[in-house]
């Protein structure tokens, strides 16, 4: 080869290198400050005992402003009409779905008290004639995804409870930890105590209950906030049903799903929980603050 030759290939070669990057430094980055997320309303924190940690009161129910008026998928219809179980797309047992509280794990943390009130708390399930309940630190919490969650709670000294979480326990509250009712903590030591260890873990009770759906007030066609409630394992996701298919909808700290332009509000809706298994209800009308049963339920574990 001449020396002409290799100089033409080595000018071209650098030719392409050079297009490349000037391509590369051209394309656009991605904007500034863009977000796809939905806020949420502040949370008031109410007061606890002094050996406590403060677990935050409900937030209010104003929805926040509604977007442009869309259509809703689907019809509505007046009261629920028929609740399908879809089989899981896996051929035998489901897979769990990812966070940080999974089946099968031993979580070994503190307990402390806290005044419970009506039961009601961040998670909105609402008052509760049953005051075995508990709050989640925000690190389990993980943005309402630990309510509703039943937990079994052991003690050092051998005693063990079952509690349902239904608040969040904010800063200092550690990962682990769970702010139990004062009923509860009762059950496991002496209140004076405080604080103690525990370890504790995911519980999938037999129920025969079925597990309802409840659109927050404010909801309409043009914004909704839907809420799955009374159901035996945790919730992991919720999807509407809208005329270009099945969208997600995002979760928030308070325990609801929302669809900020309507879209999905008053049609079916696929309710995947923990461990993977999919319901689909459908017939569910937009009723604001009602909640409507269904006729199907998560299965045990």
């Amino acid at each position: 080869m001449t020396v002409t030759t290799v100089s033409a290939v080595t000018l071209a070669a650098v030719g392409a290198l050079v297009c490349v990057c000037l391509v590369t430094a051209m394309l656009p980055g991605p904007k500034a400050g863009a977000r796809t997320d939905v806020a949420a309303p502040a949370v008031t924190h109410t007061g606890a005992a002094p050996s406590a940690p403060t677990s935050p009161a409900p937030p209010t129910d104003s929805p926040p402003a509604a977007g442009t008026p869309t259509a809703a998928g689907g019809t509505t219809t007046a009261a629920p009409q028929r609740s399908v179980k879809e089989p899981s797309p896996s051929a035998s047992t489901p897979a769990p779905s990812a966070g940080r509280i999974r089946p099968g794990t031993t979580y070994k943390g503190i307990a402390t008290a806290y005044a419970a009130g009506d039961g009601n708390g961040a998670c909105l399930l609402g008052p509760s004639d049953d005051l075995m309940i508990a709050a989640m630190n925000t690190t389990d919490y993980e943005s309402s995804r630990a309510c509703g969650a039943y937990v079994s709670v052991r003690a050092a000294n051998g005693a063990s409870i079952t509690v349902r979480i239904t608040n969040e326990c904010p800063l200092p509250c550690a990962p682990g930890q769970l702010d139990l009712s004062e009923q509860a903590f009762a059950k496991l030591a002496d209140p004076r105590l405080g604080r103690i260890p525990i370890t504790w873990s995911l519980l999938s009770p037999r129920t025969s209950g079925t597990l309802s759906i409840r659109y927050k007030t404010g909801s309409s066609p043009h914004w909704c906030g839907i809420q799955v409630i009374d159901h035996r394992n945790p919730v992991a996701g919720l999807e509407v049903r809208t005329a270009k298919g099945w969208r997600r909808l995002p979760r928030t700290d308070y325990n609801h799903f929302l669809s900020a332009d309507g879209s999905g509000c008053g049609s079916a809706m696929r309710i995947t929980d923990l461990y993977g298994e999919q319901l689909t209800v459908d017939g569910t009308a937009l009723l604001p603050n009602v909640a409507q049963p269904t006729r199907v339920q998560f299965a045990p574990h």
